[in-house]
């Protein structure tokens, strides 16, 4: 097994290495907790009157107001928060320190499809020694689940992405088109608006491994099974085949707009309604205000659209939270920060500066949820936000190697969209390498 552990690190190091874009460990610091000890509420109080300085690698730019505040109530800690690059850039500067075995940062914020194999990797602090196992009832199911890896705790959540569809209700109106309740309503409305203008698509994708596995999620997919070094991969099971189902025919029909997400020929669609909807995560709404101003007071949000008539099943696009490193060197002033950030003031803080929250107690806010969208027409979006949050399907995972996998999305899923290639045979290609891989970096997948 101890091998086996090693061979999943250096998987940890080759997989950062190689990831092209960004959509368990044992405490054993000998600054930090010891394994399995357990930290008190009085210790990490006594930490914070201490004082010290604390090393933070995050991009996320709520967190500077955060850290201000942090620092004006606690005047002996010096947070310093470093931007080491966004999602791979900063995964892979945060696995060189780790194997030099310095300028490793306390707390560093990782994406949830990354976080397992971080902690597979040793490189994290299972923060049940800190009692976070006891916060679950603080955090919305889908971020509290994707915190949790092999029976540890190893980061609290900092924000989510529960999905709603975004459509442009001057488009759907003049077309005469419900929003869709059903995604096989989606498919007929697919139908009816490319039919009655060729230049207008119902959405874009031209293959997205995040949304894809978001779109399985939603239909109750599991096509991944973890059990520390074991490892099931199988897209034959019903909730991957419900995707493919539908968004075959969307691509055979070609009734999707051949746009990538975030191109500047992107935002122009949804900005003239030559792309009409957009089923994403809830922090989508200051990308739409940002960057296609011209669509403000077309658009408006909606419920996703569900595999099963009468259902209320959603599922996470996105989303980071903050986890201690294993070689940080102050654990139980760490602690406290990430406490502070995301259960604590700074959920607030970060939640005024525009970010969406993971938090059960925001969610329930009436005042959060009385928030008028002026981009959407007034609308209260948060209310559909803060329902899907709720109803984000339990029992989902990501591969220790997620980023490995994410990175050859496009070279086996993706070929469904530019050539003869079907999705069907694309994830299972997309499977066979994910398999492959694996199973060379010491993993037993099947």
């Amino acid at each position: 097994m101890s091998r086996i552990l090693k061979m999943a690190a250096v998987a940890s190091a080759a997989v950062l290495a190689l990831t092209a874009c960004g959509g368990g460990g044992d405490d054993s610091s000998s600054s930090g907790s010891s394994a399995g000890s357990t930290v008190t509420d009085a210790q990490v109080q006594a930490a914070l009157e201490k004082g010290g300085t604390l090393t933070v690698w995050a991009w996320e730019p709520t967190l500077k107001n955060v850290v201000t505040k942090f620092q004006e109530k606690y005047p002996k800690v010096k947070v310093d928060l470093v931007n080491a690059g966004t999602g791979d850039k900063q995964y892979t500067a945060l696995q060189n320190a780790i194997a030099a075995g310095k300028g490793v940062p306390d707390v560093g914020q990782i994406e949830y499809y990354a976080l397992p194999q971080f902690a597979i990797g040793k490189a994290l602090t299972d923060l049940k020694g800190y009692g976070a196992d006891s916060l679950k009832a603080d955090f919305t199911p889908g971020p509290w689940n994707s915190v949790n890896s092999g029976g540890g705790v190893y980061g609290l959540p900092m924000d989510s992405g529960p999905m709603a569809l975004y459509y442009n209700k001057t488009v759907f109106d003049k077309y005469a088109i419900k929003v869709p309740t059903t995604w096989a309503e989606y498919l007929d409305a697919a139908r009816k608006l490319h039919k009655a203008d060729p230049k207008a698509y119902i959405t874009n994708d031209t293959g997205d491994a995040g949304f894809a596995t978001s779109l399985i999620w939603q239909a109750g997919g599991k096509p991944y099974q973890v059990d520390g070094t074991n490892v099931t991969i199988n897209f034959q099971d019903q909730g991957s085949q419900e995707f493919v189902r539908v968004w075959q025919q969307l691509i055979s029909e070609k009734l999707l707009a051949p746009v990538s997400s975030w191109s500047d020929q992107w935002f122009q669609g949804i900005g003239s309604g030559s792309i009409a909807s957009l089923a994403t995560g809830a922090w989508m709404p200051a990308n739409f205000v940002s960057s296609a101003p011209a669509g403000a007071g077309q658009w408006r949000a909606a419920e996703l659209p569900q595999w099963t008539a009468g259902g209320n099943a959603s599922a996470e696009n996105g989303g980071s939270s903050l986890a201690l490193l294993d070689k940080g060197a102050n654990k139980e002033l760490a602690y406290a920060f990430l406490k502070y950030a995301n259960d604590g003031d700074g959920v607030q803080i970060r939640v005024d500066g525009g970010a969406f929250p993971a938090t059960s107690k925001t969610l329930a806010d009436e005042k959060w949820l009385n928030t008028e969208f002026k981009y959407f027409g007034g609308q209260k979006a948060n209310e559909v936000f803060a329902k899907s949050a709720q109803n984000v399907v339990t029992g989902w995972s990501y591969l220790p190697f997620q980023v490995y996998a994410n990175s050859v999305f496009n070279d086996t899923v993706g070929k469904a969209y530019v050539s003869n290639t079907t999705l069907s045979d694309g994830l299972k290609a997309w499977q066979d390498q994910s398999v492959k891989y694996g199973n060379e970096q010491g993993f037993t997948v099947k």
